[in-house]
């Protein structure tokens, strides 16, 4: 089995289940390194003194923080440790709350929570316990000196631990110009949006979202380690400069869309999330 990020335990009330940290996602994009363009040699970074112009070596550096321009304050391994006010290692649930309530901003990257076996009882009962009322369980704890919010609900057969923003981390809109929420708009075009979306409706099904660029890139790097060079066709879309009927490109649409056929998808059971759930994690597919 895969080494653990993290050991600690699971509380909710006065319930601790022994559990352990593991990744929920990877990255299967390809990785590169800077290189030199006449040689192909990889490129070194040295992190240069500002002050001195020589290199500074890992064990002579700390972390600062600039509190004015130019000035900063160094702190230690022991400030940022200091800082993680308790040092427990445990997940405290705080609040159980609905899905659908949580803005999909707030979430970040998923974990899998692994029981120990001395926990295995308990921590089906909590998963049991969770699906049975279709909520999210919202929680603290210490990971690599820092705390962090996270949210703890179920996936399958196993409970999964997100981590999430705190509230003062989301943007707020009021400086963007966006349309007039609460602006008339005529029935006719609403009506023909909403049958729109709804014939694009479909279950949702992971698997059939690819990543062509990757894939792409993939067949280009393999045929340059071949020595061929690789030919992919471009399909560039056209954008229409001309300013177009709304109502007869929803017409168009329509018409488009009624030859493909696709069944509108019933909902599923299980917590309505109308803001989260097609994100799935982007959440259960966002890299660690």
């Amino acid at each position: 089995m895969a080494r653990p990020l993290w050991k600690g335990s699971l509380s909710f009330g006065l319930v601790n289940i022994p559990v352990e940290l593991h990744t929920a996602v990877r990255d299967h994009r390809p990785k590169f390194r800077l290189l030199h363009a006449t040689d192909k040699s990889p490129v070194k970074f040295t992190r240069v003194c500002a002050r001195e112009g020589r290199p500074v070596a890992w064990a002579d550096l700390v972390k600062g923080y600039e509190y004015s321009k130019g000035h900063f304050v160094a702190l230690t391994k022991e400030d940022f440790a200091a800082a993680a006010a308790e040092k427990t290692r445990r997940v405290d649930i705080i609040d159980f709350v609905h899905g659908e309530e949580i803005d999909v901003r707030f979430f970040e990257t998923p974990y899998y929570l692994v029981p120990e076996r001395s926990g295995e009882h308990a921590y089906s009962l909590l998963r049991e316990a969770i699906r049975r009322t279709k909520r999210i369980g919202i929680a603290k704890f210490v990971l690599r000196d820092a705390l962090h919010l996270a949210a703890v609900e179920v996936v399958g057969d196993a409970i999964v631990l997100s981590l999430m923003r705190f509230a003062d981390e989301l943007v707020d809109t009021g400086g963007l110009a966006l349309p007039d929420g609460k602006k008339a708009l005529r029935k006719s075009e609403l009506g023909m949006a909403t049958m729109l979306v709804e014939n694009l409706a479909a279950k949702w099904e992971p698997s059939k979202y690819t990543d062509e660029y990757r894939d792409n890139l993939m067949r280009i790097i393999k045929g340059k380690v071949k020595g061929k060079k690789v030919h992919l066709e471009s399909k560039p879309e056209p954008r229409d400069a001309k300013v177009v009927d709304l109502m007869e490109r929803l017409r168009q649409s329509l018409a488009q869309g009624a030859t493909k056929k696709q069944t509108p998808a019933r909902r599923s059971g299980g917590r309505p999330t109308p803001t989260r759930k097609a994100a799935g994690k982007k959440r259960h597919g966002r890299a660690a």
